[in-house]
């Protein structure tokens, strides 16, 4: 087990970190491992999966700085298919710096994800994010989740409606025009219909 944590709208929430895995019908979804370390390094420098993300961070930096466990941290998942890391899933809070939807009640928790190239394509991003999204909206029941994506990201876009987003607006950040989608919490113990 790795470190204890609260995660809520405002970073101090009502239930403990890490829960115990999330199993879906293919994968299943956990705490992060010194097992993940080569795969996450393989994820990150990705120039595929930085196409949107300003580029792939460089191999040897990874190398060097990634610690022996990454992502430990209250809201970050890694996904796993037959018992290795294919991505992650993260739920972190929204910097109130940043433009887009506001709540001015509480901060939000903005839905984020990376998979491995070789695992695109086969529905694991929507099947993983609907297990995440369902898990929160059990632990913070009528809590809503944000995600911000490029609109040139064809997939990104196409994955955030399959699970319920709605634009807000769109804005220009990072040199591109972003897109800003929010998603209404689902009632404790209901997850959101798999297309």
């Amino acid at each position: 087990m790795g470190p204890a944590g609260r995660i809520g709208p405002t970073g101090d929430g009502p239930f403990a970190w890490p829960p115990a895995p999330i199993r879906t019908e293919r994968l299943v979804l956990r705490e992060s491992e010194a097992r993940d370390r080569a795969a996450f390094v393989e994820l990150n420098s990705s120039p595929l999966v930085g196409t949107y993300l300003g580029g792939p961070q460089p191999r040897s930096e990874l190398e060097r700085t990634v610690p022996e466990v990454p992502g430990r941290r209250p809201g970050f998942f890694v996904v796993e298919l037959d018992g290795a890391m294919i991505g992650t899933i993260q739920l972190d809070a929204r910097d109130p710096e940043r433009p887009g939807y506001r709540r001015p009640e509480a901060g939000e928790r903005e839905l984020g994800y990376l998979f491995l190239p070789q695992a695109w394509g086969h529905g694991y991003a929507v099947e993983a994010c609907t297990a995440a999204l369902g898990w929160f909206a059990e632990v913070l029941p009528g809590e809503p989740v944000v995600l911000c994506t490029q609109t040139a990201n064809d997939r990104s876009m196409r994955l955030a409606a399959k699970l319920g987003f709605t634009e807000v607006e769109r804005y220009e950040e990072w040199g591109a025009e972003q897109w800003f989608g929010v998603r209404s919490a689902c009632p404790a113990g209901t997850r959101p219909a798999r297309p």
